[in-house]
């Protein structure tokens, strides 16, 4: 059973700034983070922002040049930063593994990202 905790989001303003984390626990045998998504009201859950174990990105077109995902794998980490964030980005953010051969996903409870003046 894997487990994945986001932390970081909140309230901030358009233009503004924010860093997610996701802390990954639990059996991670053959399951790798993989990185971000994010579901808004009303919306289908989409892809943010990925990152295999060995550095490679992949973005989604409309946060190209603004967010940055990273991971450390050692601690079981995958961050996402987050710049000049607009309205239409409030959303709740989720993290997200998955293992190797099942091509299960696991994911973690969601962080809220408000943007908002």
């Amino acid at each position: 059973q894997v487990q994945l905790v986001e932390s970081g989001g909140g309230l901030v303003q358009p233009g503004g700034s924010l860093r997610l984390s996701c802390a990954a626990s639990g059996n991670m045998e053959n399951t790798y983070l993989r990185g971000w998504y994010r579901q808004a009201l009303g919306k289908q859950r989409e892809m943010v922002a990925l990152i295999t174990s060995g550095g490679s990105t992949n973005y989604a077109a409309s946060v190209k040049g603004r967010f940055s995902v990273s991971r450390d794998n050692v601690k079981k980490m995958v961050y996402l930063q987050m710049n000049i964030l607009n309205h239409e980005e409030t959303a709740v953010y989720y993290c997200n593994a998955r293992h190797n051969e099942s091509l299960r996903d696991s994911w973690g409870e969601g962080n809220q990202v408000t943007v908002s003046s």
